[in-house]
C-alpha cells in the first residue's frame, strides 16, 4: 500500500509538470528581459529561502515587471551558486523585484512576500537549512526601511504565527544575479521545480497559516472599517514584546498604580487601541476625568470589540472588561459615570496604545478620523 502511494504521488507530480510545460509555453505572463530598463522602476530586494519559489510567487503581482534571482548581503564579489550554497560567503539566496510604483507599492510587495515565506525560522527556510536560505528584507533607502519596519510590526500584531517574527531588515549593499539556468527556473524546468516545491513543505506551511487568505493582501491593510484583522499573540511572544507591567495587566489581570500611569491625564485627541491586537477600543471624545487616577470613558469606541464578564475576585462582584480579539484584561466598568450613559469604563493604561488624531490614517485607522471633524 505504501509503495502504491509513492507511485501515485510521483505520477501526480509528473502530470502537474507536463501541464505546467504546456501552460508556460502558451503564457506571456509578466516576465520581462532580465536586462530591462529601470527608468521609473523601483526595486525591492528580498530573501525568502529558495529563490526559484520566491521568484515564481512575486512575479504574479500586478505591476511587477520582472523578478531576478541572485545573491545578496555577502562580501564575496560575483559568487557562484556553489559558493553561496556552501554557506561561507555571507550571501543569501535572494530576488530583486522590479515594479512600477504607479501600479503597485512597496508595501504590497512586502505583504505578498510575508505570505509566501516562514518569517519565524532563523535557521533556514523549510527543507533548506543555513544562513544562505534564511529570510531577510534588504532596504535601499530610509523610506523602504520605515515601510518595512511598519509592515513587520503589523505582521507581528495580527498574531498569525505562534513564534516571534525573526526576518531581519538590513541595509542593501550588493546583489549579484544568479546563473542564467536559475532564472525563470519554474518555467524552464517545471517538472523538477514542482517536485522540489512539493517536497519542500513551503505550500503546506503557507496553507496551514493563511488558508483561504493566502492570496489576499490584508496585513497592512485597508482603510475601510471592518477590513482589518485583529488577533491575539502567544504568551511567549508577548513576554518579549510587552513591558513586565503590560504583560501583568493584560495576561495576569493586574492593576497599575493610579495617577502613575501613562494615559490617566492624557488630553490629546485620538483613539485608544488594544496593546496586544491593535483593535480600537475607546476614543478621547468619550474620555473624562473621573478623579480615580485611571483613564475613564463613558462608552467604548466599538462595542463589538469589548467583552464583559462577571468578576468575583477580592470578595466583591464587579464587571470585568476584556478585548474581544486580543483577549486582554482592560479593567472594569461601573455604573457611577456621568450622563448620558451613566457608565465608567475604568481602564488600565498598560493595556492600551494611544494613536493621535493626525496619525490615524498612517497607522491604518482612517475610518475613525471623521469622528474628530
Amino acid at each position: 500500500m505504501r509503495y502504491k502511494k509513492i507511485i501515485y504521488t510521483v505520477f501526480l507530480i509528473f502530470v502537474i509538470g507536463v501541464v505546467a510545460v504546456i501552460f508556460s509555453s502558451r503564457q506571456v505572463g509578466n516576465t520581462m528581459d532580465k536586462n530591462l530598463n529601470t527608468d521609473n522602476i523601483e526595486i525591492a530586494t528580498l530573501a525568502g529561502g529558495c529563490f526559484w519559489c520566491v521568484e515564481s510567487d512575486l512575479e504574479k503581482i500586478d505591476g511587477v515587471q520582472a523578478v531576478v534571482s541572485g545573491y545578496a548581503g555577502g562580501e564575496k564579489v560575483n559568487p557562484t551558486y556553489e559558493d553561496v550554497s556552501s554557506g561561507t560567503t555571507g550571501h543569501r539566496e535572494a530576488v530583486q523585484v522590479y515594479f512600477d510604483p504607479t501600479k503597485v507599492d512597496y508595501k504590497t510587495i512586502l505583504e505578498a512576500f510575508w505570505k509566501n515565506i516562514d518569517p519565524t525560522d532563523a535557521g533556514g527556510s523549510f527543507v533548506d537549512r543555513g544562513l544562505q536560505y534564511t529570510s531577510a528584507i534588504f532596504v535601499h533607502d530610509q523610506t523602504q526601511r520605515e515601510v518595512a519596519e511598519h509592515s513587520k510590526q503589523k505582521l507581528s500584531e495580527i498574531g498569525m504565527f505562534n513564534k516571534p517574527i525573526v526576518t531581519p531588515i538590513i541595509d542593501f549593499t550588493s546583489f549579484y544575479p544568479a546563473e542564467e539556468y536559475h532564472q525563470d527556473y519554474h518555467r524552464k524546468n517545471p517538472v523538477r521545480y514542482n517536485f522540489y516545491r512539493y517536497g519542500s513543505g513551503r505550500d503546506d506551511f503557507v496553507e496551514s497559516v493563511w488558508g483561504e487568505d493566502k492570496d489576499t493582501i490584508r496585513i497592512n491593510s485597508s482603510e475601510e472599517a471592518g477590513s482589518k484583522q485583529y488577533a491575539s499573540a502567544p504568551d511567549e511572544e508577548l513576554k518579549t514584546r510587552l513591558t513586565p507591567l503590560q504583560y501583568k495587566v493584560v495576561r495576569e489581570n493586574g492593576t497599575e498604580q493610579p495617577f502613575e500611569n501613562e494615559y490617566w491625564d492624557n488630553k490629546e485627541e485620538g483613539i485608544y487601541v488594544d496593546i496586544v491586537s491593535g483593535e480600537p477600543l475607546f476614543s478621547s471624545k468619550d474620555k473624562y476625568k473621573s478623579g480615580t487616577g485611571w483613564p475613564s470613558f463613558i462608552k467604548p469606541l466599538d462595542p463589538n470589540n469589548i467583552v464583559e464578564r462577571e468578576d468575583n475576585s477580592f470578595f466583591s462582584r464587579r464587571t470585568e472588561v476584556r478585548s474581544k480579539y486580543g483577549n486582554s484584561h482592560l479593567g472594569h466598568v461601573f455604573t457611577d459615570g456621568p450622563k448620558p450613559t451613566g457608565l465608567r469604563y475604568c481602564i488600565n493604561s498598560a493595556s492600551l496604545r494611544f494613536i493621535k488624531k493626525e496619525d490615524l490614517k498612517e497607522q491604518g485607522y482612517a475610518e475613525f478620523y471623521k469622528i474628530f471633524n
